[in-house]
């Protein structure tokens, strides 16, 4: 990959729901050397989910007020005009086809790094982007496999720990999630 190519992050999830942890990852990728912006894709129905999303409009919605306010911050909708199952192959083989004067970064945290060789054709994933993990100031020791880390730039990140599931938990049982989830 060229060095006059832009930066392009990819951050793909359910987001369901965004929070503050999804925005302080943002952040640090963001600040690192690699991308220049930071593309949010919310995956509209993810084959290795279990449980039932909530609509992906009322996703899409959060997403743009949660990451409103960040400047260099772009939610893409492309996974919802690629064919089902939405498998990350798929979405940067085609983001490669379309912005041929960009170089992609997939932006994941490190425990899903340490699982990436688990991930629907990993191994062609790699040939369309790089990786940038954020990796936590505090670590196990297990990282990615050694046959990704040719392909991998590593960013610093202090997380937030908050989950989907247990705001989802949360919600559903009346409590307050305020401190868990963007203003808007």
């Amino acid at each position: 990959m060229g060095d006059d190519k832009q930066g392009i992050g990819l951050l793909g999830g359910s987001f369901d729901p965004v929070h503050n942890g999804h925005l302080a990852i943002a952040q640090s990728f963001l600040e690192s050397e690699y991308i220049s912006e930071l593309w949010v894709l919310p995956a509209p129905d993810p084959p290795h989910k279990k449980h039932s999303l909530t609509n992906y409009d009322i996703r899409l919605k959060m997403l743009k007020v949660a990451f409103g306010q960040m400047d260099d911050v772009c939610i893409n909708e492309v996974e919802k005009k690629l064919s089902y199952p939405s498998y990350t192959v798929q979405t940067v083989k085609y983001l490669n086809e379309k912005h041929p004067d960009s170089s992609f970064f997939l932006c994941i945290g490190e425990d899903s790094a340490v699982d990436f060789t688990e991930w629907f054709q990993w191994q062609e994933i790699l040939d369309y982007c790089n990786l940038l993990i954020a990796r936590r100031s505090t670590t196990d020791g297990s990282g990615p496999n050694e046959k990704v880390l040719e392909k991998v730039r590593f960013v610093s990140h202090q997380p937030v720990d908050i989950s989907s599931t247990e705001i989802r938990k949360r919600a559903g049982q009346g409590k307050d999630i305020s401190t868990m989830v963007p203003e808007g």
